[in-house]
């Protein structure tokens, strides 16, 4: 067994971290920050991220009709953006469509906003349609870890507005867990507090193997866990209250419980 103590600075790091209005985020590392594709575009994310999204674009042969548009920034470059949007897009526009610095999703270098190549392309809103390429993307995307963040109709969950642009990576099963029962990351995040780890986690299955995801409350103190070593596993905070801990099974899901 592995032996693992979780602190309370583990809330605040990993793929499944919860960055809306009620809960900001620090500044980031840029250590592993890679381009996401050219250098001369300027768009960084986390080197997980930028692997699967390029095997996704190599599936699709994506990047022949879809340019990246914004990746990781710095407050400081939010902080901007906002302000210059304030100034010619005016305040009910940029509340709804651009985060307050300090609560952007871009902070954490796991976000990219996507569009169509053409030759002028908005910076905040891009154009990124329900068909052709983007649309094909859109359906892939949960494979590969990636979700449609800010959905149509869930804007009062998430506080943004429909974004079709706007992807967000938080790895996999989670986006395809999200995708399938079409939760938002606020949603998804609310849901997983119902699966104790070391109770009653959630069991999914994907693709002949089975994950168990549960969640550890993590209010103050320090916990330790044991986890079988035999079994991949990942751990992630949500930045608000807890760590989710997702444990893989080689075996196939043939017998198991299906919760999803």
């Amino acid at each position: 067994m592995n032996r693992m103590l979780l602190k309370r600075e583990d809330v605040y790091k990993g793929n499944l971290i919860l960055v809306n209005k009620k809960y900001g985020c620090g500044e980031f590392g840029k250590e592993d920050l890679i381009p996401v594709r050219e250098e001369r575009y300027g768009v960084l994310l986390r080197q997980r991220a930028v692997v699967l999204l390029a095997s996704l674009m190599e599936e699709i042969r994506g990047w022949n009709g879809i340019v990246p548009v914004s990746g990781f920034r710095s407050i400081q470059e939010q902080q901007k953006i906002w302000d210059g949007s304030l100034l010619e897009n005016g305040k009910e526009f940029t509340e709804k469509f651009v985060a307050l610095p300090g609560h952007s999703e871009h902070q954490t270098g796991l976000a990219i906003d996507l569009g169509v190549k053409m030759k002028k392309i908005d910076f905040i809103c891009p154009a990124f349609p329900y068909s052709g390429i983007c649309q094909t993307f859109r359906e892939r995307a949960a494979d590969y870890g990636f979700v449609e963040r800010y959905p149509k109709g869930k804007e009062d969950i998430t506080g943004i507005g429909h974004e079709p642009w706007h992807f967000r990576y938080v790895g996999v099963p989670h986006a395809a867990v999200m995708a399938q029962r079409e939760l938002t990351l606020e949603e998804y995040v609310d849901f997983l507090k119902g699966y104790a780890f070391g109770e009653n986690p959630f069991v999914y299955e994907q693709k002949g193997r089975w994950v168990e995801i549960s969640y550890l409350p993590l209010p103050d103190e320090s916990r330790e866990i044991l986890l079988d070593d035999r079994r991949p596993y990942s751990i992630s905070g949500n930045n608000m209250d807890g760590c989710i801990i997702t444990q893989w099974e080689s075996k196939t899901a043939s017998g198991r419980r299906n919760s999803a």
